[in-house]
């Protein structure tokens, strides 16, 4: 792996996060890691725009900008926190997927349904809404990355963490699916969720260590 294998990760799950509708516009930032520097979406720019030698080079420990030119994203901090709180955090995608803010205007605990969310996800956690960019929702965040991959912000959309960007991004798949299978759900009647045992059954699968063990390697 090398810095510029990351700026080309990037750009690709950039461009995958806009074609399946998970941000608008110039909103969402992501972020990899790599070797003691993130490198991160630079500020007002739609995500499918982004050229490799854009993303912006951030220090994780002094949170100094490395290179010159382009402003990170405002969320810069969220992301900074976040790498600093857990060292098995290799990249964090920020979206706003529209189940998922759904999800967030009605409910707080987006339950286990089925086997993937339990098996690539698992528990997902929830903030209240805090304003966006500020110190405040990185200290909101902070609190929860040692909890969970997922993470949903009220009134607002989606962090989820991963070992590389390729587990994080499809991470953000999962959590919208699961959000939207929730909402479809409840409109007819309250959702069966999974049992703990049953979440447990499925964690213990050889065949899902499998697939995660995909999931961690970047391609």
């Amino acid at each position: 792996m090398s810095i510029a294998n990351i700026r080309q990760e990037l750009c690709k799950y950039a461009k995958k996060t806009v074609a399946n509708k998970l941000v608008v516009g110039p909103g969402g930032n992501i972020s990899a890691k790599f070797e003691g520097k993130m490198y991160l979406s630079p500020s007002g720019f739609a995500l499918d725009e982004i050229e490799p030698e854009q993303w912006v080079e951030v220090d994780i420990e002094s949170g100094e900008i490395t290179d010159i030119g382009l402003r990170p994203s405002s969320e810069v901090l969220m992301h900074l926190y976040a790498y600093r709180a857990n060292p098995n955090i290799g990249a964090i995608v920020h979206t706003h997927p529209p189940y998922c803010i759904a999800f967030t205007l009605v409910e707080e605990e987006l339950p286990v349904m089925f086997p993937d969310q339990a098996a690539l996800v698992g528990k997902t956690v929830y903030i209240p809404y805090v304003l966006p960019t500020t110190d405040k929702l990185a200290d909101a965040l902070l609190e929860k990355v040692n909890v969970a991959s997922s993470i949903l912000l009220g009134n607002h959309g989606l962090v989820t963490t991963g070992r590389n960007l390729r587990e994080a991004y499809y991470r953000t798949e999962v959590v919208e699916e699961s959000a939207k299978i929730f909402l479809i759900a409840t409109a007819i009647k309250k959702p069966k969720v999974l049992t703990d045992e049953e979440y447990e059954e499925i964690a213990s699968l050889e065949s899902e260590a499998y697939r995660i063990q995909l999931l961690q390697k970047m391609k």
